[in-house]
């Protein structure tokens, strides 16, 4: 299950050029492609909480889809939510928000940077 540290683990560090490093602190994993974060992890909270960046429409829908997903904790509300791994969201749905954010990250970067993750 996607909720369990270690499966989520797994599936970001899966993803192309993505790295995990911890420069807040040992309570926060971060998660970056080609250095630019897409996912925060507090993996010492319960639930589990992962913070990820999201396009503003889609972020407020989600907001008022799910009282799981939160604007973003210390991050740019506009930008960013906070979503609890507490097994209300269904694993797709929440594969599918860090998919998105992975992406929207990644569309940001360097044209040299986004050639680096074509398979």
């Amino acid at each position: 299950m996607i909720t369990e540290l270690d499966t989520l683990r797994a599936y970001l560090l899966a993803k192309r050029e993505t790295t995990e490093e911890r420069p807040f602190g040992p309570d926060a994993l971060v998660f970056k492609v080609v250095g630019k974060m897409f996912a925060l992890v507090a993996w010492q909270a319960s639930p589990l909480r992962i913070s990820l960046k999201c396009e503003p429409h889609l972020a407020e829908m989600l907001r008022t889809t799910y009282a799981a997903v939160q604007p973003g904790y210390h991050m740019n509300k506009r930008h960013w939510n906070t979503v609890l791994l507490d097994g209300s969201i269904a694993e797709a749905e929440i594969k599918e928000m860090i998919d998105a954010s992975y992406a929207l990250v990644a569309k940001g970067l360097k044209k040299a940077d986004r050639e680096r993750l074509q398979p």
